[in-house]
């Protein structure tokens, strides 16, 4: 394997790790809104309570997922400048502007705001503390969104004029609107929102199999099963009209002609990867199957329904890894499927390469992959690790003696 094959090995190793922290932070966003949004809204005590220690629960495992992604997301940093300077020499005038507001927003909006929402419970007004995580997540979509600006151009340059070689901005608001952002935006969202309440309601049905039918798992399963179903109707809605426009652009994801790819850019091998097919299939595959599962588990919403179905439950914690293959399964698509290009006509992924030996990117392949891998392997372990156990104490509010209260009998070392 080559010098440049290892670079561009290492970045899709690498980005699939981020993104699966990028996919549960802005997932269980969603679960964090509604429940905090329920309990300072609820005027009853009990049901306001509830919800708090929901709202704490489950944001302990955002906070882990959120920080141990901030550390991911700074390799995807440096990947950059070390390995495909190329890209920033010929194309940083353009997609360099997305990742600098993207990174501001971050690391210092986002980061800031969540700070004050961890450590303001109980000190700061209930509303304006809701105010915060709303600002946490509006922040969080914004990051989103400026990553898919840059990637958007990559996919379909526009807005820009090669001047002395180089891609140098002429119209910012062709960029802002390209249709390849708007499409991915609204895919990605509802990608995120079926992992996130996958994994809300993955957990929700464990503790339900072990006869914890408490209003707790009770009221998570319903939210985790309806932001999951809701996400697979948004993947849909979206999907459709962004193969279309992909197809009109890059059709050789969807085996277009080669002798049209040789008119338009010359020539050069535009045969796409062997197995873009099998990835598409499999997004597709999995989609439809969680679909299916998920409509079929929908009356189990109602009253005390999921607590009388436990053998319905094993169904629904197995299938939370599986949103997540089809999210790579459809990152690696969009990708590898614009190859030989790093930006679609304009930049070749070999012209990109910096240059760096065989030797030297192994060295960074093993080592980045196994940083991250043992990143992404810390964050399940300790999502786990909290998640099964249950809301045994409330780490954030030490005076919230009701909320810190265990919702069963727990023995030493929180075995039930």
């Amino acid at each position: 394997m080559g010098a440049l094959d290892l670079a561009r090995t290492q970045f899709a190793l690498t980005t699939s790790i981020h993104w699966v922290f990028v996919l549960v932070t802005l997932g269980l966003l969603a679960a964090l809104l509604y429940f905090q949004t329920r309990a300072t809204l609820s005027r009853k005590q009990e049901s306001r309570d509830l919800y708090f220690r929901m709202t704490r629960f489950w944001g302990m495992a955002y906070v882990i997922n959120y920080a141990l992604g901030i550390a991911t997301g700074i390799v995807m940093e440096f990947q950059f400048g070390t390995h495909w300077s190329g890209l920033s020499h010929v194309a940083g005038g353009v997609f360099g502007a997305p990742l600098a507001l993207e990174t501001i927003i971050a690391f210092t909006a986002e980061s800031t705001f969540l700070a004050l929402w961890i450590f303001g419970w109980n000190r700061i007004p209930r509303v304006a503390h809701l105010v915060v995580l709303w600002v946490v997540a509006i922040t969080a979509y914004l990051s989103a969104f400026w990553v898919l600006v840059a990637n958007g151009w990559m996919q379909n340059p526009v807005g820009y004029e090669m001047r002395d070689g180089r891609a140098v901005l002429v119209d910012a608001g062709a960029v802002f609107a390209n249709p390849s952002t708007w499409h991915a935006f609204g895919h990605i969202l509802g990608a995120a929102l079926t992992v996130g309440g996958t994994v809300v309601l993955g957990v929700s049905a464990w503790h339900l199999f072990r006869k914890r039918g408490t209003p707790f798992w009770l009221r998570s399963f319903r939210t985790g099963l309806v932001t999951a179903f809701i996400g697979l109707n948004v993947i849909q809605a979206t999907g459709f009209p962004q193969q279309d426009f992909v197809k009109g652009i890059q059709p050789m994801k969807f085996g277009g002609d080669a002798a049209d790819m040789v008119a338009r850019f010359g020539p050069g091998d535009y045969t796409p990867w062997d197995g873009i097919s099998g990835v598409m299939d499999a997004m597709q595959g999995i989609g439809n199957a969680g679909y299916a599962i998920l409509l079929l588990a929908l009356p189990l919403a109602f009253g005390k329904l999921a607590a009388r179905a436990r053998w319905a439950m094993p169904v629904l914690w197995i299938f939370v890894p599986f949103p997540i293959l089809a999210a790579i399964s459809g990152w690696v698509f969009r990708e590898m499927g614009r190859q030989p290009w790093i930006v679609y006509g304009v930049e070749k992924t070999a012209d990109a390469f910096s240059g760096v030996s065989a030797g030297g990117m192994w060295v960074s392949l093993i080592g980045f992959t196994a940083v991250l891998g043992t990143l992404l392997v810390t964050d399940w372990w300790l999502i786990l690790r909290h998640t099964v156990r249950g809301p045994v104490k409330d780490p954030w509010v030490p005076d919230a003696a009701a909320a810190s209260a265990p919702e069963e009998p727990v023995l030493l070392g929180g075995v039930r």
